[in-house]
């Protein structure tokens, strides 16, 4: 091979690995990410109904596993922003409840629930992955610097739709209450107007700023074509 074949070749495959940073993503990671969501999702539908995939959480893991196959950076800046904290909180409860003893009740208080099936709870363990392969993904593709904005839009719609359609009872995305807490203290869309608050200045802001300080932006394509850089990130 020539020199100049050799120099076409490699600019060639950097140019491709600039345009679609999804290359960068494993399939020995997406594969079984997706795999673990064929199984999640039919198991939560019968055991919980449709309402419980209204949890930030599980909008997360869905739109990061969707990231991946995209090559996305916006797309998993905007799921890690958005529950980032919540699922570190999630993991320091679970590991908190395992050292003192299982008990059901609290925040994590169904994993240790014996009336669910045990393969059932082991599901919910995403919850200590899912921050793990959020910030790998960040560390191959980049972080979005607008993700946040775009999240907090994202997390208004899906708290004024469990208050919609949600049960009480389930307090979901903890639109009628604090945890376990049924709220008393404020008119009820008073307080989901205080959550639509808190959610972007005490949960997608700090947290961005956190992701901005450690990860490099968005990589930008050599090559700039119409819509690619929207879906990517840039």
């Amino acid at each position: 091979m020539t020199p100049t074949e050799i120099l076409w070749k490699d600019t060639l495959r950097i140019s491709r690995q600039a345009v679609f940073p999804l290359q960068a993503i494993s399939l020995w990671i997406k594969i079984p990410c997706t795999l673990f969501v064929a199984v999640l999702i039919p198991v939560y539908w019968i055991r919980y109904g449709a309402e419980n995939f209204l949890w930030f959480s599980d909008m997360a893991l869905f739109g990061t596993v969707a990231g991946l196959w995209l090559g996305s950076s916006l797309l998993v800046s905007m799921m890690t922003v958005g529950v980032l904290l919540f699922d570190l909180v999630w993991s320091v409860a679970f590991f908190l409840s395992l050292i003192r003893g299982a008990a059901a009740e609290g925040l994590v208080g169904y994993m240790f629930d014996p009336r669910i099936s045990l393969s059932i709870r082991a599901l919910s363990l995403f919850h200590l992955a899912l921050p793990a392969l959020q910030l790998w993904t960040l560390g191959k593709l980049g972080y979005a610097h607008r993700a946040w904005k775009y999240q907090a839009v994202l997390g208004w719609t899906l708290l004024m739709v469990t208050y919609a359609v949600s049960d009480p009872q389930e307090n979901i995305n903890w639109v009628f209450g604090v945890a376990d807490i049924s709220q008393k203290w404020l008119p009820p869309l008073l307080y989901l107007v205080a959550l639509m608050v808190i959610y972007p200045v005490v949960v997608c802001y700090p947290t961005h700023r956190l992701l901005k300080k450690f990860f490099a932006p968005t990589r930008r394509p050599l090559n700039r074509f119409p819509g690619v850089d929207m879906w990517r990130g840039q």
